[in-house]
């Protein structure tokens, strides 16, 4: 019988990895862990036993997932402009969001599980990510074997079709976020360009809470030229850019003068080159991270200081 005082520390980063990748969002996955540790405490409570702690946990997080994705259906239909997940930083100290950063994990990948619907997405993140069998999925599912096969057929080919992919090389993106970071300071167009893929697209995430592209840009010269322009505003401003690892990904954390969060830019790299640029801005998405600034009134204030 399952001892939760015992197995609870071991459990949380097994449901948050599942609740996370499927949710794309900390606070949400952080209450499918809670819901889930209170659900299972109070079956044993009752005297029911658990003898497979990881299989009733995994489960518990899986379906309260799905129930989660169902009931915010309505909210992220109406969501203003792009979504993008909120940032897992690689160094997070939190013992429960310490869990392995592949490539399901990255933005471009989390991204697009928001084309499948709820059961796609857990079948996806536990066959692909935790490398259960189709035995094991389908007795969490709820759905035969042969279903569950082509359900994660049918999610791959939606994810492939989006352009997904789930190789990366962790030394090359380094070297390239390196060149990259510094074209930036630099003021380097051309560099910047010549590390982006000829049809590299830009995706930001305001929320209509923080200023942000409502579309995504694509084209080296078009997000060479954005970014760099970026960049010298920030400077100007006192912005100052940190590079870091956040879902497996080189990372730019910008933090304005006191230090508070402003965004936070994935570089996403593949073949040689930056195939995507996902920015987070929206605060209600960063604020996870430590204290948050108004970007809204930095950029008036700076206006104000010109003027």
């Amino acid at each position: 019988m399952v001892d939760l005082v015992v197995e609870a520390p071991r459990l949380r980063p097994l449901m948050f990895s599942i609740a996370y990748r499927m949710l794309g969002s900390v606070s949400e996955a952080e209450d499918v862990v809670q819901t889930g540790l209170l659900r299972m405490h109070e079956r044993v409570q009752n005297g029911d036993p658990i003898d497979r702690a990881d299989a009733f946990a995994s489960t518990v997080a899986t379906r309260l997932s799905i129930d989660v994705l169902r009931s915010a259906r309505r909210t992220r239909e109406m969501y203003v402009g792009p979504w993008l997940p909120e940032p897992l930083l690689v160094d997070d100290a939190d013992p429960a969001h310490r869990i392995e950063h592949d490539e399901t994990m990255s933005f471009a990948v989390l991204a697009l599980l928001e084309r499948l619907g709820p059961v796609e997405r857990a079948v996806f993140v536990l066959h692909e990510a935790l490398g259960y069998d189709y035995r094991e999925i389908s007795e969490i599912v709820d759905r035969d074997q042969a279903a569950c096969r082509q359900i994660m057929h049918r999610a791959k080919q939606r994810l492939t079709a989006g352009g997904a992919r789930f190789q990366v090389d962790a030394s090359e993106a380094a070297r390239l976020a390196g060149a990259f970071l510094k074209a930036l300071r630099e003021g380097d167009v051309d560099g910047v360009m010549r590390l982006l893929a000829a049809d590299v697209v830009m995706t930001a995430d305001g929320g209509g809470k923080a200023p942000a592209i409502q579309q995504p840009m694509s084209g080296d010269l078009a997000v060479a030229r954005f970014l760099v322009g970026l960049m010298r505003r920030g400077e100007a401003l006192g912005v100052e850019v940190e590079p870091t690892i956040a879902n497996g990904e080189q990372t730019l954390l910008f933090r304005g003068r006191d230090g508070a969060l402003l965004s936070v830019l994935a570089l996403h790299v593949e073949d040689g080159a930056v195939r995507s640029v996902a920015n987070q801005l929206n605060p209600e998405k960063l604020v996870h991270l430590g204290p948050v600034g108004d970007l809204f009134a930095l950029l008036r204030d700076g206006v104000a200081g010109v003027s």
